[in-house]
């Protein structure tokens, strides 16, 4: 019988990049959707459907809240699943393809949609993409417990997610979305939202296959068996107790912080654009090669900057960093100081701007999502269990509660603001546009300055890591000596 390896290569062993390229590969699915729901989704349902924007974020706020209830289950039912392709890659093997459906359904609406309706879809979307990413990111500790080397395959996970996004974002502006010679299609054709649905649903089922097809051979294989029992006093016990774990209730709190405002800043970016800084049809296919060269820059920076600060201080500084830098653009244009909106100079500015910040802003997140690794043996030290995927997928229930609360949070400042519906660029009152972004930099802002002091108090270090994976391996191989919980 073929068994799976429980505790992953030694401390300090490489991973071969054939295998760190197919595990980040598997995220594009995720980044498809992230991006789906926070850019265009809100602007499709409001702007195209006809529906109230506080109805389209109240929808997805309760179907991200449902979803984030069921991503602990999904994670424990990953931890605990016993199969000779091991825990995860069942998962991944059987979800995408129900997902493509589903996906390519949500962007497909003939009636004039409902708030159930909605809901609905939206709840089976979100879960079917937790049943791909959460046993897929659940893999980063089980195949390594490097320091480093969890944090390269996060840099990997988040290249491929944000390169997923903002291809298919790319098309959507350039081909799905792009106004014909004719004046008809656009950004309010109805037409190219199923279109832009219809790709997505097929990238993201192939890219999810062909990730756990090329992880096959390293992570297939009988995982130990489970030491209690299954039930569901015992999975909610168990949930409980590594859910409650200081050092992750340091990392829900930032994170809550973190995705709120990147629910808000995503789900308003094109209102932002096309409102506020009067992106035209050319702008809106160079930001988002702007916005992955960012994150290839990040890619290649984030490596020097954990070896130099670690992973905590990494976080906490390029959580302000990045957020003052974005603020910048807009306090200069509230004072009067920004070349006038629409102009080449204009553009020019917040291209550079955005790239930078958008450097230091996926570096805290990348950082932060490392740290969950991390956390994994330390909760084994206590508990005697290795709960990967209950860690991640109560990440992930965090992070939706988070992000359905800044779409929420969204809709109530597009009403708050008097965004008129079906608005056109620059027949918008510029008091509205004023308030739009005064409101959203002053949040945008303050949530930045609550990451950094919740983060600054993460408890592993490196040293702290290191030491407490050595101590594990002793404990396997001599267990008589103690070092395990019970």
């Amino acid at each position: 019988m073929t068994t799976a390896a429980s505790a992953g290569p030694a401390p300090g062993a490489r991973l071969p990049g054939k295998l760190k390229f197919f595990h980040g590969l598997g995220s594009i699915a995720y980044g498809i959707k992230d991006n789906g729901f926070s850019t265009f989704l809100l602007l499709f349902y409001n702007q195209v459907m006809g529906m109230d924007p506080r109805m389209v974020s109240l929808a997805l706020a309760i179907a991200l809240v449902i979803d984030g209830i069921i991503d602990p289950i999904i994670g424990y039912l990953s931890d605990r699943t016993y199969s000779p392709w091991g825990r995860r890659l069942p998962w991944l093997y059987i979800a995408p393809i129900p997902l493509a459906f589903a996906w390519a359904a949500l962007w497909t609406t003939s009636s004039q949609p409902t708030l159930l309706g909605l809901v609905v879809m939206a709840v089976i979307v979100r879960m079917l993409i937790s049943a791909c990413e959460v046993p897929s990111i659940a893999l980063v500790p089980e195949l390594t417990h490097d320091y480093d080397e969890r944090t390269t395959l996060m840099r990997y996970r988040f290249l491929f997610g944000w390169g997923g996004g903002l291809l298919v974002m790319l098309l959507a502006y350039t081909v799905f979305l792009a106004p014909a010679a004719d004046g008809s299609g656009g950004m309010l054709d109805a037409s190219g939202y199923q279109a832009y649905g219809l790709f997505g649903a097929v990238v993201m089922a192939a890219a999810v296959l062909i990730s756990a097809v090329g992880q096959h051979s390293r992570a297939a294989g009988y995982p130990p068996r489970a030491r209690s029992p299954f039930n569901l006093r015992t999975a909610f016990s168990e949930l409980r107790e590594s859910l409650s774990h200081p050092a992750f209730l340091v990392l829900l709190g930032g994170g809550g912080l973190a995705y709120t405002s990147q629910g808000i800043t995503f789900s308003l970016s094109n209102y932002l654009y096309l409102y506020v800084w009067r992106f035209d049809g050319d702008d809106l296919k160079i930001y988002p090669l702007v916005l992955f060269a960012s994150v290839v820059a990040c890619f290649l920076l984030l490596p020097k900057l954990h070896t130099r600060w670690g992973k905590r201080d990494t976080a906490v500084a390029t959580a302000v960093i990045g957020a003052s830098l974005w603020a910048l653009p807009f306090g200069l244009r509230a004072a009067g100081l920004w070349p006038q909106v629409g102009t080449g100079a204009s553009t020019a500015g917040l291209f550079a701007i955005f790239f930078f910040s958008n450097v230091f802003s996926v570096s805290a997140m990348i950082s932060a999502s490392s740290m969950v690794a991390d956390v994994v043996e330390a909760s084994e030290e206590q508990t005697g269990r290795r709960s990967e995927g209950a860690f991640f997928a109560g990440n992930m229930f965090m992070a939706k509660c988070a992000t359905g609360l800044g779409i929420f949070l969204t809709g109530q400042m597009l009403y708050l603001a008097g965004m008129p519906d079906n608005a056109k660029p620059g027949e918008v009152p510029a008091a509205v546009i004023d308030n739009l972004a005064n409101i959203y930099i002053s949040a945008v802002v303050a949530f930045a300055i609550g990451i950094a002091l919740i983060l600054r108090r993460f408890p592993i270090t490196r040293a702290d890591h290191e030491a407490r994976v050595a101590a594990l391996a002793a404990a396997r191989t001599n267990p008589d000596a103690g070092g395990l919980h019970p």
